[in-house]
């Protein structure tokens, strides 16, 4: 005998007020268990219906996308890069430059279409008064007027080396002349493209934007703390985490003179240190971080959030003092690219590979998550999956192989607040951007 359908009744469905604390929870626990068996008669009724016709199932995948806040994110509408450099605009470098190469490639489409018109049009006006020579070559024949097959041959032309080419001809002379760029490789599909930062920005921030062919200076890092800071052991991991920095305290004593940003900025740039960190405390933990790009400048506010020294992580390792890869994930706006830079500028260019570690700075809605790994290649066990490509294929010569990782610390969240101009006595006078000036919840800076 099949079973009857259930149906919540009228009664159920309504709230039910009464003081009898035992009898609320009676019709709380018998409206949950009539709900879930109309959930699971409907999901094994649609599991039936699919299974008949896999196209429905198809289609519910491709409709059932969840809402996420990165999806739901909103962009600035620009036309063309600032001339300001667009620090305060939320627009995507990179998708901007791809459109403008769609559009100078559909002008060139477009003019190399009109050539060939002219050339289709020439040719058939060609081909039109070789017939008619070829008619009045038949009319003459006819008349007797040729008599010797000498006579058939043409005369040689001058100019006939100057006649004008074919469609066949100047494709394949555009084809040499404009050869076919190969394919880029393969990447990651949130790594930054340092490359595509905007002219203007470029030109505003010459110092962190260095021309393709120059080399970079060897970074050198002074580490220092707010006054009456009690973060030495936070600072001296700061010193680890970054390469060729040094640590020196900031001077506490009562009778003693109390340097400023810009003083201690001073001293470092004519001593050839190249970036300032200020580590900045409260409540006796790290809260906040200067950086100074040296000798002029800018000036980047953090505030730091989850940090965790590397003895507190589960399963960490000591790090060592081989120069750290970096990777920067996720940096697409212009303010993005300036922060990428900037970070890129506090790391040598040359890893020492052979110390397999890495720092990772991942931008994920404006916070910046730093993280410090130790690689090691491994082979493949029989339950893992391949590893993939950024075009979801399985990566070629990579078949057998594993990564594995163990994090060594620190692990700390950033989070850009302003960009000073310059190096100023007390800081946020003037600024080249600052945070929560926008309120819109989906539209990110970085």
């Amino acid at each position: 005998m099949p079973s009857k359908p259930l149906h919540l009744s009228d009664k159920a469905a309504l709230p039910f007020k009464t003081t009898n604390k035992s009898r609320r929870q009676q019709l709380h626990i018998k409206q949950k268990q009539a709900r879930d068996a109309l959930r699971r008669a409907e999901r094994f009724s649609r599991k039936k219906e699919e299974s008949k016709n896999p196209r429905l199932r198809e289609e519910r995948l491709r409709n059932n996308v969840p809402q996420t806040l990165e999806s739901k994110r909103k962009w600035d509408e620009v036309e063309d890069e600032p001339e300001n450099g667009g620090l305060g605009i939320a627009f995507n470098v990179e998708r901007l430059k791809r459109r403008k190469l769609a559009e100078e490639q559909e002008l060139l489409d477009a003019g190399s279409d009109a050539v060939e018109e002219d050339v289709e049009g020439i040719d058939g006006k060609e081909q039109s008064d070789h017939d008619s020579m070829l008619d009045e070559d038949e009319d003459a024949e006819d008349d007797g007027e040729l008599e010797d097959d000498e006579d058939l041959e043409p005369p040689e032309d001058p100019t006939a080396g100057e006649a004008l080419p074919t469609k066949s001809q100047l494709r394949s002379a555009t084809a040499r002349s404009k050869p076919r760029a190969s394919s880029p490789p393969a990447r990651s599909t949130t790594s930054t493209n340092l490359s595509l930062a905007p002219a203007a920005l470029t030109a505003k921030f010459p110092t962190l934007f260095l021309p393709p062919d120059e080399q970079p200076p060897t970074p050198q890092i002074l580490v220092t703390t707010s006054i009456n800071s009690t973060l030495h052991r936070e600072a001296s991991i700061l010193t680890n985490l970054l390469p060729n920095s040094k640590y020196v305290r900031r001077s506490s004593h009562r009778y003693g003179h109390k340097f400023s940003i810009r003083e201690i900025a001073s001293f470092a740039a004519k001593r050839e240190y190249t970036t300032l960190v200020v580590l900045e405390e409260d409540m006796k933990r790290p809260s906040g971080l200067i950086i100074v790009h040296l000798p002029i400048g800018p000036t980047f506010h953090f505030t730091i959030t989850n940090w965790y020294e590397g003895k507190s992580l589960p399963g960490h390792g000591n790090p060592t003092s081989h120069i750290p890869e970096l990777i920067l994930n996720n940096f697409t706006t212009p303010l993005g690219l300036l922060t990428a830079h900037l970070f890129r500028s506090m790391y040598p260019s040359q890893p020492e590979i052979q110390g397999r570690q890495v720092v990772t700075l991942h931008n994920q809605r404006d916070f910046i998550f730093l993280r410090r790994h130790r690689y090691v290649f491994r082979e493949k066990k029989e339950r893992e999956r391949s590893v993939v490509g950024a075009d979801g294929k399985e990566m070629k010569g990579a078949e057998g192989i594993r990564t594995g990782l163990q994090e060594l610390g620190p692990r700390l969240t950033l989070k850009l607040r302003r960009v000073d101009k310059g190096i100023q006595r007390a800081s946020g006078q003037e600024w080249e951007w600052k945070g929560k000036t926008d309120r819109v919840r989906t539209k990110f800076q970085l």
